[in-house]
């Protein structure tokens, strides 16, 4: 399947597509674009949006598009939903709501420099969600 978002991305747009390859669509493609031209690849394309203001898969009640697809997708995973926590907090501007959040964005910010280019910075910070996904299920079954 197709999907689609904003370009430029940062937390909740690598977040999600990360999300999206491991859990939910593992052949997913993905197609960034200026965020008035989302809603015509949409059609075009038949892709599914996230990320944009007004969709489905975008940021309701005070919660990100991230946790969004855990609603949506019934991820139940307690360290994927400890996850959508972290981003959550460095996506909506309640980095104090997470410790982890401050090093999220801290991260996502430095990768957007080292590499501006949305796809190669996607694919280079899939291992930092995977690493963080490993920590948090290390960490929450130690809790049990």
């Amino acid at each position: 399947m197709k999907w689609v978002t904003r370009s430029h991305i940062h937390v909740d747009r690598v977040a999600c597509p990360w999300l999206i390859k491991r859990f939910i669509d593992n052949e997913a493609e993905f197609i960034f674009v200026a965020k008035d031209l989302v809603l015509d690849i949409v059609a075009k394309e038949g892709a599914i949006p996230f990320d944009v203001k007004g969709v489905e898969l975008g940021h309701k009640d005070g919660h990100c598009s991230f946790v969004s697809m855990l609603d949506k997708y019934n991820l139940t995973d307690p360290a994927l939903r400890a996850l959508g926590d972290i981003v959550n907090a460095a996506d909506t501007d309640r980095m104090d709501s997470n410790p982890y959040s401050f090093g999220l964005d801290a991260i996502a910010r430095g990768f957007s420099l080292m590499y501006p280019d949305d796809f190669d910075n996607l694919e280079r910070q899939f291992m930092v969600y995977d690493a963080l996904y490993a920590f948090l299920k290390l960490k929450l079954s130690a809790v049990k």
